[in-house]
């Protein structure tokens, strides 16, 4: 069966620092209930993927602090299906040594590379999509998915199209572009949101890798090492610190003329802001949306508050805001700011380390 040569490497390995406070280095997003739905954005990811990957085929592509995390979240998985990087190198590094171990146990084998912290509802078309990206991959091709713009988003990597067909080879990839180029991307009908999901056979991605990065696939290719062996996670410890800390774009993507894109039948929301939560949560009559508070809101609208479960919220003339508390944090925010969380984080916390 074509399933036996399906895997997938699920990237769990992000700090989610867009999400804080909720989102800590000690809990990142993807371990977060961020629904109330009693299951995280890692046990969801893990659902979606069981439709179309066999469960002894789904690797984790994780940083050594959340092994345990992980294996309280997914208890079903075997120690040598949660791969641990001791220092975090970006999305390229991962997603060699993860090829490489799976095309030690398969040849043959094709791979879905997801993250574990987006929001795709339509799982029937999500199966259906990728199935068909599973089928069209070969040892040559490396397709990617994108995403129908809704707006001119400017936190988002678009891909230029060739043509309009359902695949279609990628012109070119444009980082977080400005609001008016974001509109221009749209207008034209030829540029897609870049989800950050990606299909392809481990002879396509390794052949990519020695070809664009020789240095990186020899330091994790030495005749020493046999994969596939109880030594890989030592070996992992031993020499991942040693490579280049690069994303799978920059190091593959965007240098090679076999990329592919498939534009996307099923919905995605990569949840990388609070206003990208706001849009998936139910509001009441005046567009507030209210997580595990009790809200009483006077002449506002469009806001955005989380609290500690049961807490009484009074909220007066407030438009398009986003209030959250957890434990000792507070945090007020306009909604047009959220895209600067990270920012904000690091310089609040370096302001209340020197209190």
């Amino acid at each position: 069966m074509a399933a036996n040569n399906y895997f997938a490497l699920l990237m769990a390995g992000g700090i989610g620092s867009r999400f804080w406070p909720e989102s800590t280095p000690e809990q990142p997003k993807q371990f977060l209930d961020l629904f109330n739905v009693g299951r995280s954005l890692l046990q969801q990811t893990y659902e979606r993927i069981r439709l179309i990957v066999p469960h002894e085929h789904i690797y984790i592509l994780t940083a050594a602090e959340y092994k345990e995390q992980i294996r309280q979240h997914l208890p079903n998985l075997l120690p040598e299906q949660i791969i641990c990087e001791p220092i975090q190198r970006n999305t390229a590094p991962c997603n060699l040594v993860g090829a490489l171990k799976i095309h030690a146990l398969n040849p043959e084998a094709k791979i879905l590379v997801a993250p574990t912290d987006h929001l795709i509802h339509d799982t029937a078309a999500f199966k259906t999509d990728v199935t068909q990206a599973f089928e069209l991959t070969n040892d040559n091709n490396l397709i990617t998915f994108g995403v129908q713009p809704e707006y001119p988003a400017t936190g988002y990597g678009y891909i230029q199209r060739n043509d309009k067909n359902q695949m279609s080879t990628v012109v070119t990839f444009k980082e977080k572009p400005s609001y008016a180029l974001a509109n221009q991307y749209v207008q034209s009908g030829n540029y897609l949101w870049n989800a950050g999901i990606f299909v392809w056979s481990t002879k396509a991605i390794l052949s990519a890798f020695k070809k664009f990065e020789p240095q990186m696939f020899a330091a994790m290719t030495p005749t020493n090492h046999v994969w596939q062996s109880s030594s890989d996670q030592d070996f992992i410890d031993r020499e991942f610190s040693k490579l280049t800390n690069i994303s799978i774009d920059y190091a593959i993507l965007e240098r090679s003329n076999s990329v592919y894109v498939i534009q996307a039948s099923f919905d995605w929301n990569d949840l990388g802001s609070w206003s990208a939560l706001y849009k998936e949560m139910e509001k009441d009559i005046h567009g507030n949306v209210s997580i595990q508070g009790d809200l009483f809101a006077d002449s506002s609208k469009n806001n955005l508050i989380k609290t500690q479960p049961g807490k009484k919220v009074l909220l007066v003339g407030l438009e398009d805001y986003i209030v959250l508390e957890k434990e000792d944090t507070l945090v007020i925010v306009p909604k047009s700011k959220d895209q600067l969380f990270k920012q904000y984080s690091k310089a609040a916390q370096k302001h209340w380390d020197k209190s």
